[in-house]
Order: structure tokens, then C-alpha cells, then sequence
């Protein structure tokens, strides 16, 4: 009876770890979470960065936050979610350039 009630929540458990949730600065209620090969605060862009959100049409100088670049989506295995070593865990708001680059990022935390 017991061993059914803790398989019964665990799928909640995942859900709660993988799901970005607000209240702290490592973590955030909109978005979805990714894995970025490297991140940018969007008011110190490098040259070749901003040409690159340039190419894309996005306007460099109305950015605010974390841009995010080459990411994909952030995995969940068993109760833990990972990025790999060289990764960055972020939840980002806008995912429209198939993780090109993301905007709107913030840093997630996915020790919990």
C-alpha cells in the first residue's frame, strides 16, 4: 500500500524538480528551462555576439538580461535535471530562434 502511494507520486517529484519556480534569484516562473553553451548579460554583448542577434533581427539595444546562446532543451533523467559539464542551466521567456540564442534568460538552479 505504501510502495503504491510513493509510485503514485512520484512522477509529481520529477515535475517538481524540472519545473522553474520563483521566489529566489537562481530560478524563475516563466519560461522554459534550457541548457546554453554560454550566456551574456544583453548590456555587455561581445561584437560578434550582437552580430549574430543582428543577423537574427534582433534589435541589440532594446535587450535587457541574459541572452543565451546555442542551447537546447534542458533534460530530465530520473529525479535530477543536467545540462553537460560546459553547459549553463537558464529559464528563458523567448525561445523563438530555435536555440540560436534565447532571450529573456535568467540562471536556474537545478541543485534542489
Amino acid at each position: 500500500m505504501i510502495a503504491s502511494r510513493i509510485f503514485a507520486l512520484l512522477p509529481l517529484a520529477v515535475l517538481a524538480v524540472a519545473t522553474p519556480t520563483g521566489g529566489s534569484t537562481n530560478s524563475c516562473n516563466t519560461g522554459s528551462a534550457s541548457c546554453c553553451d554560454s550566456t551574456s548579460q544583453a548590456s555587455s554583448l561581445t561584437q560578434q555576439q550582437a552580430g549574430i542577434l543582428g543577423g537574427l533581427g534582433i534589435a541589440v539595444g532594446s535587450l535587457t538580461g541574459l541572452v543565451g546562446f546555442s542551447c537546447s532543451s534542458l533534460t530530465v533523467i530520473g529525479t535530477s535535471t543536467s545540462c553537460s559539464a560546459n553547459q549553463e542551466p537558464v529559464c528563458c521567456t523567448d525561445n523563438t530562434f530555435n536555440g540560436v540564442v534565447n532571450l529573456g534568460c535568467s540562471p536556474l538552479n537545478v541543485n534542489l
